[in-house]
């Protein structure tokens, strides 16, 4: 009998009563100039075909029956119905991204059948210029946005004369211990499994607590466990996700941070924030308080190679008071630095399994309330979830087609009814909003607002903007 790792029987059963625990990626291709009109249906035919390869983590279900004494086991299926897993979907051509966008938004909202193995990939064409799109989406039990990336990418190339790429949705290599590779790459399970005496990670923790009431107090760059103002974010999903995306130019983000001397994550956070503020303010519901979000944070170089231990652990779950009270762009911006800069010095000097510890208190004041009925509207332990994921550094391609984009598409639940993942990728970077049709109903309306947040912090620098 193979057992589900704690985290993962955690987030089956939690499945079973409430939302769904998938994540997926967007991937905008266009085929190789040479290409005929039968170049899609060629590819989707490939890849159903070369389902020899399939990673052994994309061959196994969770199961869970008298058969196991009620404990979740993973099932490995020796055989793999390719249609099953990959499909074909086609818009009325030429369709532009918010009708993808709409697509994207009711393929999202289907949970993976966990009688199967807990992966979807879809081939969609349409779009205009004859470009297509692959929407994949994969159980956080199987992998997470990290890892999922870095699945994508080894299935790519960096040649574009290459016609040998395999089944993009799941081709990476096979490996000794499937489960290690998950560990190793998810914020959580690296903290859940961190080299720290329980004596040491109580005295992390203590200080880890009293460091960020110090912050609080000092200058708002910290926030307490119960700290964020309710909003409808803090309620119930529902049945129906939404999700639009967004795309700039790196060299936008990159002009802001060096004229700003902050980081591109601090720039995009500052961004979201003035989405967040500018959109609840024409709901009327901006709160008088800071929204806050909870972000997981590395303080890993992007070219830090980890080795097989220890050094994996570098990831913690911070709070951010995001500066949604602040109307001047520029002191958002200054506001998100100093947030993010504590937090990435918590999980240096804490550890990842001390800022874990910490988090813990916002993310059951945030997540459980909603599953109770009738929760009262009181404060919650932040607002919105905020990451940054990142991608590929040069171009890619898959059977000659050139990958333009990656959106990410991540995973919204009650109480946590909005979640943005940024996505950088060569000279773009992305942003997805996914959240659920009854709490945020007009989720086109985020993308401009985007750029105009974008678009206020060049104007107040000097910057110049690129056209997109």
């Amino acid at each position: 009998m193979n057992p589900l790792a704690p985290l993962d029987a955690a987030m089956m059963t939690a499945e079973l009563l409430s939302d769904p625990l998938h994540t997926a990626a967007l991937l905008i291709l266009s085929p190789p100039p040479d290409s005929g009109p039968g170049y899609v249906d060629a590819l989707y035919d490939e890849a159903v075909t070369a389902i020899a390869e399939l990673d052994q983590r994309f061959r196994r279900h969770p199961h869970i029956g008298v058969d196991t004494a009620g404990l979740w086991t993973w099932r490995v299926d020796e055989t793999v119905d390719p249609r099953q897993h990959l499909r074909r979907a086609t818009l009325a051509p030429p369709a532009d991204r918010e009708a993808l966008w709409a697509l994207v938004s009711s393929l999202h909202s289907e949970p993976l059948d966990p009688s199967r193995p807990m992966w979807m990939a879809y081939v969609i064409d349409g779009l205009a210029e004859n470009r297509f799109a692959v929407y994949i989406k994969v159980h956080h039990t199987v992998v997470d946005g990290v890892a999922g990336l870095r699945i994508i990418a080894d299935g790519l190339t960096p040649d574009p004369s290459s016609r040998s790429n395999g089944p993009l949705s799941a081709t990476a290599p096979p490996v000794a211990d499937a489960s290690a590779l998950h560990h190793r790459t998810s914020p959580m399970r690296a903290a859940l499994h961190g080299d720290t005496s329980s004596v040491a990670l109580a005295r992390r923790t203590a200080l880890g607590g009293l460091a960020m009431t110090v912050g609080r107090i000092a200058g708002g760059v910290a926030a307490l466990p119960i700290d964020a103002p309710y909003t409808r974010f803090n309620g119930r999903l529902g049945r129906q996700r939404t999700f639009a995306g967004v795309s700039f130019p790196r060299s936008r983000i990159r002009a802001v941070q060096e004229a700003a001397a902050v980081t591109a994550n601090d720039v995009l956070t500052a961004v979201v924030s003035g989405v967040l503020r500018d959109w609840l303010s024409a709901q009327r519901e901006l709160p008088a308080r800071t929204l806050v979000a909870i972000c997981p944070v590395t303080v890993r170089s992007r070219d830090h190679v980890p080795d097989q231990d220890r050094q994996a652990n570098l990831f913690g779950l911070q709070l951010c008071p995001l500066g949604t009270d602040l109307a001047d762009p520029l002191e958002r911006l200054a506001h998100v630095h100093r947030a993010m800069t504590w937090a990435k010095y918590q999980v240096a000097h804490r550890g990842p399994a001390a800022t874990m510890l910490l988090a813990a208190p916002s993310i059951a004041a945030t997540v459980l309330p909603p599953i109770v009925p009738f929760a009262p509207r009181l404060r919650r332990g932040y607002n919105v979830s905020i990451s940054n994921v990142p991608g590929p550094p040069s171009r890619l391609y898959w059977d000659g087609a050139l990958l333009e984009e990656i959106y990410p598409v991540s995973t919204a639940i009650d109480g946590q009814a909005l979640n943005v993942t940024m996505c950088s990728y060569a000279d773009r970077v992305t942003l997805g909003y996914v959240s659920g049709r009854r709490v945020v109903p007009d989720v086109g309306a985020l993308i401009p607002l985007t750029e105009h947040a974008l678009a206020e912090l060049e104007s107040a620098l000097g910057t110049s903007a690129e056209e997109t």
